[in-house]
């Protein structure tokens, strides 16, 4: 019941191959039935029947679970289907299921205890039209019966239709209660008109089958001209097996349509004995009738062909004379039936299980399943010659394909492929991976054609003009272009070239040659026009040079041009022995050989397989291949193999080839003895047996073996799953195909790769690196190296510390010594043969045998030393993997000592520290009244200046900004949405390439898409997953977003969600707080009102409200810079937050410096730029004030970051650079002071020049310091480090600064921004044209109708519903946060004061009237004389908004569609809906049991396990 659509990438496990197949089905169950019929699909398993359409997307599902009812007549029985939930006593079993198109109807039968038949909707499976208990088809499941429809011609017009089923015949020792009237085969009715009704298999007065006495297989049949043609495999005299064909002619009634029986016997050897047919598939076409069919040669299904026989039935024999089948059967004599010799045999490979073959124009193209998991596609040409195999899927385990394979009836580019528990949809051709004319041909694909006018490969019926062109009708060609040099009698040299093509029209008409060489014109004017497909050039001269002449051919078909070069040489002087060397270079050169060596090309053989057959003819030396070490693989191949034999040494390469001639591989050897070489097996597209020979130099290839492709490894489990920190401990891993790895990979380690110690199919066993740098313990994820590709393996390794053994005890016994050792508890779960352990005794080691554990003790360990001396053992080695520690004894006696010591120091210490006190305690008292006088004095300093300050202060900032630097809307829109999580903000947006580009979902995406259209599953959804307490406020937050991202094309539907949302919610708050709502985002619906309204006012904030934003945020930083700003804690001395006032700052002083930039390497400089900074700047502070002054006055930013740019200093005619740390830099404790301008005793007006550090490497290179971890804590710039440290060097650190007396800074620059501010907030609860946004109106609105719907009288609960709504949810975040809206950066101080002005702007909303004092916090007594007037401006805005005309539905039904269509395709949908279903899939249960307490209809249900099966099954495709 799963659905898996196509896969993007990969996937997973198998590194398969999807280029997008065209979906998958997966479903629970085994496999039963599956049928096609037009654009439908109908999948029978063990538990449901699936309607599908043709992309195997589900329409419908019909469950197979019921209750059967016992009625009290005697065989009244009826069936009646139940949902999964409920009890159940039966299951209807299908084993027949046949779409009856002509009749709208679907026939299924099968079994439930006794036979059952339902006649159901092709349009709707679920729609049940009849029922019938009856038998037809077998009595239970059998892989050896057969049913279709067949029509028999009772009148020319009046055909009648009938189920066939012939059935294997159950065991006659099998007892069963159940009453059949069906014999081997039978003909039953389709509908109640036919004589005996529906079902039945009576004829006009009687009941006509056909009997086999004995055991019968029967594999496949089919009808064709009204000629019922049946196959089967019947047991033969001799203990063998004979593969049986009946012919039945449909005419006139039932028994004269059975009494027509003919047969023949198929034989693929000699008398046929032995040989088994698995599978088979009529061949579309004729006369005659081709058929094929998989032989097992040998009985079994290891060794298979594929076979083509001329199954054209011929009716002249006696009829009803079959000695294996008969209606009358004692009556008549029985003849032998005629044998059938096939037409060709096609492939031959292993566990082929099953075969569609079709037709496309001249040639038969074979889909071929395998038992292990593989589609092999084979194109052969009207002489049954084959091309070379392709590989269509390969899965990555062992599952067979089921014996039917089916074409997709819509498109006819698709074939259905089953497997156990899956369906999959895979394309007949592959060709747009063809990127070129050469590639397109090469492929040897009927299906595929060159388009010129479209430059690509592609369907013929893709290209819409007729200008294309393919391969010829005959496979046997393979280059696309040939040619031959002929000499006549009269001497004259003719050039032919033949192209081995097939064109459409239009290149047809537009075929031409031209013909050059190097040295001068080459053709005559006797040459014969181009005439498709041959062009001739008749040479001018008679002879060629002996160097041969270099010829070029372009060749034009259409718009498509081909061009060929090659040499042409003089035939007759090609000399020397006789060789398969000189033959090739001879037909290379267009020639021929003949017995006598070289001639010209029509007096000689132009073909290579006269070649073959000189190397086959040689007597030399020949090197022979006796073995191939390993000769069993994975399709990834296997690195460093072993081949052994017989005269190797002048192998060069080893050449592996599969089946049908197909291009072989060759890898290249070293090591190479004269009887052993090593060399790589590389990977192959299939698995299966491919041949391997050496090559010689001379190009001859010798040796004739195999190898075996199999599957890839695959590892399920491993024991035990951790291991200790240094490693070398012996893991066990299990899984499939184990010993085809050749290393193992931790995560941790990746470039240590472990070699197995030991392997087999299912285990494999290796040691553990060590953890190496990686601290503490943690997970080491398993990669297993198989040739050049790297797994990825289920299972994890858990690193913890290596073992500690703490002591030990021994016991002397008569003969031996006891030992237990005490380890300390870990989760190491260490076993008794990981450990070894020696006693030491006078430096001499004594083997201690680790005894088997009688508990699960895990900290003590006994071993036995057996003969030991009768010395006391004060030493053990433990040795674990390759480490070995030893464990000493410790004597009582030191213990002793250590404890006497202690007793005796302690009274002195004590003594010590009293006198030590005493003498700092007189000391103190003095320094704390000099201390005192010096801080008065201080503090009636810095509470004057800041009282000048503040009376001093100008609002002098500067307004002219530049360009307002807006981020455009999605990544405005993704910020919002994903705040705290840069990846999903990553992930869920499109790169600019793509935003004009609808990029279509996959079947997931669009399967998960649909359902969450559908408003009740999405709000029981939302629900269930807000009732589990593990779904955290980041997990509602995280789905609401994802649910905007992916519902962002359809903003009227979310809005809807959302109401209904919105109206539960309130329900849920009405008996408690009311006026609670909306307050904080604790619900999913709260966090999609935030995002709602982003949405809907982005326009509003960038065209009203942005600029009076950035201008604010401009003056804020503009007036941060006008003081000191300490660059390790990031507080500034002017700004609006107290927690971010800088107020331990020491003195400063304003200075101008002169800025140069240099130009060029040389030397040279620009004009001078003026730039203001303090002396208490660091180096980088200075740094960025001169790239912003420099941004300010060009416009653009300078050429280098600032983290290339390095500064000098212009100290006495010469120039020294500043850092931020140097030799010279203070130090305090372990701390130090980075450098500023007045460390380096920077004077106003200096002279400071600028240099890129790539053009003027620095002496001493230095990256940015903030990069270190620690930088705060090994740093320190204004503030003081807190350390005790003699600082009578700087006495100015000695004052002691009070916060208090610098308040009056957060005063001065509230004054000097507060204009800003203002214009910000009126921007915002403005009206411009006298409306408020679309949004705000209509959500207000909104409000004000569920307030009466609650009958909520108290108007302050309506007016804290809206100021939650818009300010609180949706401008506040803009003020805290302009990174949102702009591209810049936000620093901590720029934090602090837009907190503060947000606290302001929320204040404007409140209805409490907040009285304040001496100890109200400052961010509040800031504004608090601004706050009534802003209060009285917020009311009138309300209001207005409450008077305004409502919108109307279409209104702003419109206004949602014009912003879903301004930012279309803008979001990556696909993305969003994947991690959407990641939380589906968590709560998956819940978001169940909440449908059902809904009252889901079953469709949704169903919809929605479809949906998981499909993402549950994207995992584990193995296509690529």
């Amino acid at each position: 019941m799963i659905l898996l659509s196509g896969l993007l990438l990969i996937l997973w496990g198998e590194p398969g191959r999807c280029l997008e197949e065209g979906g998958s089905f997966t479903f629970h169950g085994d496999f039963r039935h599956f049928a096609v019929a037009t654009n439908t699909v109908y999948i029978a398993t063990e538990e449901r029947l699936y309607q599908l359409s043709h992309d195997l997307t589900l329409i419908q599902s019909l469950t197979q679970r019921g209750i059967l009812k016992v009625g009290p007549e005697s065989g009244d029985e009826q069936f009646y289907r139940v949902s999964e939930t409920d009890e159940w006593n039966a299951t209807f079993g299908v084993n027949i299921l046949l779409p009856f198109v002509e009749n709208n109807a679907v026939i299924s039968c099968g079994v439930i205890k006794c036979g059952y038949c339902e006649l159901l909707d092709l349009q709707n499976i679920s729609n049940v039209l009849y029922r019938e208990h009856i038998q037809v088809g077998p009595a239970g499941r059998s892989n050896a019966s057969v049913g279709f429809l067949v029509d028999v011609e009772k009148t020319r017009t009046r055909p009648e239709t009938y189920i066939l089923t012939a059935l294997q015949q159950p065991d006659k020792t099998t007892e069963t209660s159940c009453l059949s009237e069906t014999a081997s085969v039978n003909l039953h009715n389709t509908n109640n008109k036919q004589t005996g009704e529906i079902f039945s298999i009576t004829g006009e007065n009687t009941k006509p089958v056909i009997i086999h006495e004995g055991e019968v297989e029967f594999v496949d049949g089919f009808q064709k001209n009204l000629i019922i043609y049946l196959f089967s495999n019947v047991p033969s005299e001799d203990k063998g097996n004979k593969v049986r064909l009946i012919w039945l002619k449909g005419r006139t009634s039932k028994a004269e349509t059975l009494r027509s029986l003919r047969g023949a016997t198929l034989s693929i050897s000699d008398g046929g004995k032995g040989s088994r047919l698995v599978a088979s598939s009529v061949i579309p076409g004729g006369p005659p009738v081709l058929w094929s069919g998989v032989f097992s040669v040998d009985g079994g299904q290891t060794d298979t062909e594929l076979v083509v026989f001329d199954v054209s039935p011929d009716l002249t024999g006696a009829a009803d004379a079959d000695p294996d089948f008969c209606i009358t059967c004692p009556e008549k004599s029985r003849s032998t039936p005629k044998p059938l010799k096939p037409k060709a045999m096609l492939i031959r490979q292993n566990y082929m299980t099953s075969v569609l073959a079709v037709r496309q124009k001249t040639w038969m193209v074979f889909f071929i399943g395998t038992g292990d998991g593989q589609l092999i596609k084979l194109a052969v040409d009207k002489n049954y010659h084959t091309t070379c195999p392709r590989v269509l899927y390969r899965a990555s385990d062992d599952r067979q394909v089921f014996p039917k394979i089916l074409l997709d009836q819509v498109d006819h580019k698709h074939v259905y492929v089953p497997f156990p528990n899956q369906i999959k949809r895979l394309p007949v051709s592959k060709c747009s991976t063809y990127t070129n004319v050469q590639d397109c041909w090469s492929a040897q694909d009927p299906y595929c054609v060159w388009c010129g006018s479209k430059r690509s490969c592609t369907f013929e019926d893709e290209c819409r003009d007729s200008d294309w062109l393919s391969i010829p009708d005959d496979s046997r060609q393979r280059k696309m272009v040939s040619y031959s040099v002929v000499k006549d009698s009269t001497g004259q040299i003719t050039l032919s070239i033949q192209t081995h093509l097939t064109v459409g029209q239009s290149a047809l008409s537009n075929f031409a040659c031209q013909f050059s060489a190097s040295s001068s014109q080459l053709c005559s004017a006797a040459s014969s026009p181009p005439r498709f497909p041959q062009c001739t050039c008749v040479l001018k001269k008679s002879t060629l040079p002996a160097e041969g002449l270099r010829v070029t051919v372009k060749i034009r078909l259409g718009m498509t041009q081909l061009l060929e070069r090659f040499k042409i040489s003089n035939c007759s002087d090609i000399r020397g022995p006789p060789t398969p060397v000189l033959c090739r270079q001879c037909i290379e050169a267009g020639c021929g050989w003949s017995t006598n060596g070289c001639s010209w090309a029509n007096q000689g053989v132009g073909d290579e397989s006269v070649c073959r057959m000189m190397e086959s003819g040689m007597n030399f030396s020949r090197p022979e291949i006796s073995s191939i070490t390993p000769s069993v693989v994975s399709f990834y191949g296997r690195n460093h193999a072993l081949l052994s034999g017989r005269n190797l040494g002048g192998v060069t390469r080893v050449r592996i080839q599969a089946d049908l001639d197909c291009t072989a591989r060759e890898s290249p050897v070293w090591n190479n003895t004269g009887v052993n070489l090593t060399f790589h097996i590389p990977s192959a597209e299939n698995k299966g047996m491919v041949k391997v020979c050496v090559l010689l130099s001379d190009g001859s290839c010798h040796g004739n073996t195999t190898i075996a492709y199999r599957s890839a490894p695959s590892c399920t489990a491993v024991t035990p799953s951790s291991t200790w920190v240094s490693g070398k401990r012996k893991i066990t891993l299990m899984g499939f195909h184990m010993e085809f790895v050749e290393g193992v990979i931790h995560s941790h380690a990746p470039q240590d790769v472990r070699l197995p110690s030991n392997s087999s199919y299912q285990n494999l066993i290796y040691d553990t690196p060590a953890a190496g740098n990686t601290p503490g313990i943690f997970t080491s994820t398993l990669s297993l190296k198989v040739a050049n590709e790297t797994l990825a393996c289920s299972t994890n390794i858990t690193y913890y510390p290596d073992p500690e053994f703490n002591s030990f005890t021994s016991t002397k016994t008569r003969d031996s010594v006891l030992i237990n050792i005490q380890k300390k508890a870990d989760k190491l779960e260490i076993t008794t043969t990981e450990l070894l352990v020696w006693g030491v005794c006078e430096k001499k080691q004594y083997p201690c045998i680790i005894k088997t554990k009688q508990t699960s003790n895990e900290t003590d360990f006994f071993c036995e030393i057996q003969r030991a001396p009768d010395a006391t053992f004060h030493q053990l080695m433990i040795m674990y993997g390759d480490k070995t520690k030893e464990l000493t004894k410790e004597s009582s006696l030191y213990l002793y000592l250590l404890m006497l010591l202690a007793i005796l120091l302690v009274p002195c210490i004590i003594v010590v520290v009293v006198i030590v006190y005493r003498s700092k305690q007189k000391k103190l008292a003095a320094k704390m009244n000099k201390f005192m006088e010096d801080l008065e004095l201080d503090i009636r300093n810095d509470i004057r200046q800041g009282f000048v300050d503040m009376q001093t202060e100008k609002a002098d900032l500067m307004e002219n900004v530049g360009a307002i630097p807006f981020l455009d809307y999605k990544h405005f829109a993704s910020r919002i949405f994903f705040p705290q999580n840069e990846s999903f903000m990553t992930l869920c947006i499109k790169d600019i390439g793509q935003d004009a580009v609808k990029v279509q979902l996959d079947g997931c995406c669009q399967s998960l898409s649909r359902l969450i259209q559908d408003q009740l599953f999405l709000t029981s959804m939302v629900h269930a997953l807000e009732e589990q307490k593990s779904f955290n406020i980041q997990d509602k937050s995280t789905l609401a977003s994802l649910l905007t991202v992916a519902l962002h094309n359809n903003l009227l539907y979310l809005t809807e969600v959302m109401e209904t949302l919105l109206r539960d919610l309130m329900q849920q708050s009405s008996n408690a707080q009311p006026k609670l709502l909306l307050r904080r985002t604790e619900s999913i619906v709260e966090k999609l009102l935030t995002n709602w309204m982003s949405i809907c006012l982005y326009g509003f904030l960038r065209e009203s409200v942005g600029q009076h934003l950035f201008l604010m945020v401009s003056a804020l930083t503009q007036q941060t810079a006008k003081g000191p700003v300490d660059c390790v804690t990031e507080k500034a001395l002017y700004t609006l937050s107290e927690d971010w006032l800088l107020w331990q700052a020491q003195d400063f002083s304003f200075l101008k410096l002169k800025v140069l930039f240099a130009v060029g390497s040389d030397g040279e400089v620009s004009e001078p730029l003026e730039v203001k900074a303090l002396s208490c700047d660091t180096i980088e502070q200075v740094k960025e004030k001169i790239l912003s002054t420099f941004k300010a006055k060009f416009g653009f930013p300078f050429s280098s970051p600032i983290r290339d740019v390095c500064v000098e200093y212009e100290k006495d005619g010469l120039f020294v650079p500043l850092e931020e740390v140097d030799a010279s830099s203070e130090v305090i404790g372990d701390v130090t002071m980075l450098n500023t301008l007045k460390h380096y005793k920077v004077p106003d007006g200096a002279t400071i020049k600028v240099l890129s550090k790539k053009t003027h490497p620095p002496l001493s290179p230095q990256g940015s310091l903030k990069d270190d971890e620690n930088f705060a804590g090994k740093y320190f710039h204004l503030i003081d480090p807190d350390v005790d440290e003699d600082q009578r060097k700087n006495p100015e650190r000695k004052k002691l600064k009070l916060k208090e007396v610098h308040l009056t800074k957060l005063l001065s620059t509230k004054v000097a921004v507060h204009s800003y501010v203002e214009n910000l907030f009126r921007s915002i609860w403005g009206t411009p044209y006298s409306r408020v946004p679309h949004a705000v109106k209509y959500f207000f609105d909104f409000l004000d109708a569920q307030a009466d719907s609650m009958k909520i009288a108290d108007p302050d609960v309506l007016h804290i519903w809206k100021t939650n709504s818009l300010p609180l949810r949706f401008w506040v975040n803009i003020l805290k946060n302009p990174q949102f809206v702009f591209d810049i950066e936000k620093t901590p101080q720029l934090d602090g004061c837009l907190s503060v002005i947000a606290q302001a702007f929320m204040d404007s909303f409140s209805l409490s009237e907040t009285q304040l004092g001496k100890h109200a916090p400052t961010n509040k007594l800031l504004y608090a004389k601004d706050i009534p007037k802003f209060k009285q401006e917020v009311k009138a805005y309300y209001k207005q908004i409450r008077e305004q005309s409502p919108l109307t539905d279409s209104e702003f039904k419109d206004f949602l569609l014009d912003e879903s269509k301004k930012h279309e395709n803008e979001f990556n949908d696909a993305a969003a809906l994947r991690e959407l279903y990641k939380f589906i899939k968590r709560y998956f249960t819940e978001i169940q049991e909440k449908l059902d307490q809904n009252g889901a209809p079953d469709d949704l249900k169903e919809q929605l396990n479809h949906v998981k099966n499909l993402f549950d099954g994207l995992k584990s495709c193995s296509w690529n």
